[in-house]
């Protein structure tokens, strides 16, 4: 992974475990991470992953992430698998008619979202943490289908 690939990993990681409220403040957090750059770079990287302000509970403006920040357009068409595999996704396990989804954080709301959105029938419906998606399965279906159902959203 390259230098900008990985600072950009970790503005996401940050911004969806912090509040952060300006480019100074987001620049010290990646200066103790070990990223030096400058403002202006901090600048384009934010533009790039379309990070937006909203107010927090307290009415506190705060870096939020956009909710498909992994669809981003790119100039350069890949395989739909292999862009798949940047989507934060990281394991999927089951218990009974349950699912567990894992992800990196601040993934899991998106991944649920493009899952429900799918309208895959064996599928009930999920349920999104930071990093955890808890995924209910028709009764009676087996994994193997529900992994190949999820397949065109996940890199299951």
């Amino acid at each position: 992974m390259n230098v900008k690939n990985s600072r950009l990993d970790m503005i996401r990681l940050i911004i969806s475990s912090q509040e952060i409220c300006n480019q100074e403040e987001l620049l010290r957090v990646l200066a103790k991470e070990g990223f030096q750059l400058t403002q202006a770079t901090l600048s384009r990287d934010l533009k790039q992953l379309k990070v937006a302000k909203a107010c927090n509970y307290s009415g506190k403006s705060v870096y939020v992430l956009p909710n498909n920040a992994m669809y981003r357009r790119v100039k350069e068409t890949r395989p739909p698998r292999e862009m798949m595999l940047y989507n934060g996704f990281i394991s999927l396990r089951f218990s009974g008619n349950l699912g567990v989804i894992k992800t990196r954080p601040g993934y899991a709301g998106s991944i649920a979202y493009d899952i429900d959105n799918a309208n895959i029938p064996q599928i009930i419906g999920t349920i999104a943490g930071d990093d955890t998606i808890l995924i209910v399965v028709e009764e009676g279906c087996s994994r193997d289908i529900v992994r190949a159902a999820l397949s065109d959203v996940i890199p299951v």
